[in-house]
């Protein structure tokens, strides 16, 4: 398996419109690299990579994770 396939995974869904998901870069300078916008009830499924060390998430949304569920809301 490559070393791409390796990266967790978090799925997110989005209880209302608007919900921003934001990719960040790993390295030495930390960037915007990736934005997305999900309307309500929409699921996206997003993975950390050599590229991608940090995904901010902004709005009401649940994110599962291999760690547990969070709501954005709590």
């Amino acid at each position: 398996m490559t070393d791409h396939m390796n990266g967790d995974y978090i799925v997110i869904k989005a209880k209302d419109s608007g919900v921003n998901v934001i990719g960040l870069t790993r390295g030495h300078d930390t960037r915007f690299h990736h934005t997305e916008k999900l309307d309500k009830g929409e699921v996206m499924i997003a993975q950390f990579t050599d590229h991608t060390s940090a995904i901010k998430i902004r709005g009401k949304a649940l994110i599962y994770t291999k760690h547990g569920m969070i709501d954005t809301e709590d």
